[in-house]
């Protein structure tokens, strides 16, 4: 993992107005890294990002809205190793139409080892720390029994 970072954010839409508030205090410090964006999400992002900011504009990589195949594309970017971070605000007072997409994604922070935060305080955590401004080694679970085993 390098200096700059590709951070995923994602929230449900009853947590977007958290996730943007969370942007807001910590942009200065979002700026130096690459963001990636499931719909609307990355809509707002962007524009908080780039408030009262003179000259360089910040562009977000947007996907398509998480129910359109957005954590789905979040997804392939973690299998690909092109996610570093990602901080998802899920919300657990409301069922979601996409609920099998979600808990995939958030397998696969699990299974590539990606730094997931799914609260603000978790989120404080992550980027509050000397870490994520360094380089950092990834180690990454061998699952090469797993590929090569029988199939009967």
């Amino acid at each position: 993992m390098k200096k700059q970072k590709s951070i995923a954010l994602v929230a449900h839409d009853n947590r977007k107005k958290d996730l943007i508030e969370w942007v807001r205090f910590n942009k200065k410090k979002l700026r130096n890294h690459l963001i990636t964006c499931t719909g609307t999400t990355g809509k707002l992002v962007e524009e908080e990002l780039n408030k009262d900011i003179l000259g360089h504009e910040m562009v977000v990589k947007k996907m398509k809205s998480g129910p359109l195949g957005g954590d789905q594309q979040l997804g392939a970017m973690i299998a690909e190793g092109k996610i570093d971070v990602m901080v998802f605000f899920w919300d657990p007072m409301s069922a979601q139409p996409h609920d099998v997409d979600v808990k995939a994604l958030l397998r696969l922070t699990v299974l590539y080892n990606v730094v997931t935060a799914s609260n603000r305080s978790t989120a404080d955590f992550v980027i509050s720390s000397h870490l994520f401004d360094e380089d950092y080694e990834v180690r990454l679970k061998d699952y090469s029994a797993y590929i090569q085993r029988p199939m009967d």
